[in-house]
């Protein structure tokens, strides 16, 4: 467990930060405008203050939320995936070997998403 908890939500904050720019930069810059929902997510959640609780990663179509105050994922760490394919996104649970849970959504709003977020949110910050 990682025991600067203080020092966590700073770099948890920063994530959220330098996500929010990759992605304005995206679609702004090489008019890549499929990300917007993901954008949009980013800010919603991080006004509601979840950039408190988790780090965020980006990497093409996909938002990576974790409890890690490093910047790689250890093993048995579980992260909550989310991408964004053409008309829905996919929502897997998963460690770096393997895959928890999976499903597909239409909607950012949907029950299940918010769910496997609090399920990550009540992992300790490791």
């Amino acid at each position: 467990m990682y025991m600067d908890e203080a020092g966590a939500i700073e770099r948890f904050q920063q994530s959220w930060r330098d996500v929010e720019k990759q992605l304005e930069q995206r679609i702004d810059d090489d008019g890549v405008i499929y990300l917007v929902p993901l954008l949009m997510l980013v800010q919603r959640m991080s006004t509601a203050g979840e950039d408190r609780c988790f780090r965020l990663h980006t990497m093409n179509r996909k938002l990576l939320f974790s409890r890690s105050a490093r910047s790689q994922f250890r093993k048995p760490q579980v992260y909550l995936e989310l991408e964004l394919m053409e008309n829905n996104f996919v929502v897997t649970l998963r460690d770096i070997e393997k895959m928890h849970r999976q499903f597909t959504i239409k909607d950012l709003d949907d029950e299940r998403f918010a769910g496997l977020l609090q399920t990550v949110r009540d992992l300790p910050i490791d």
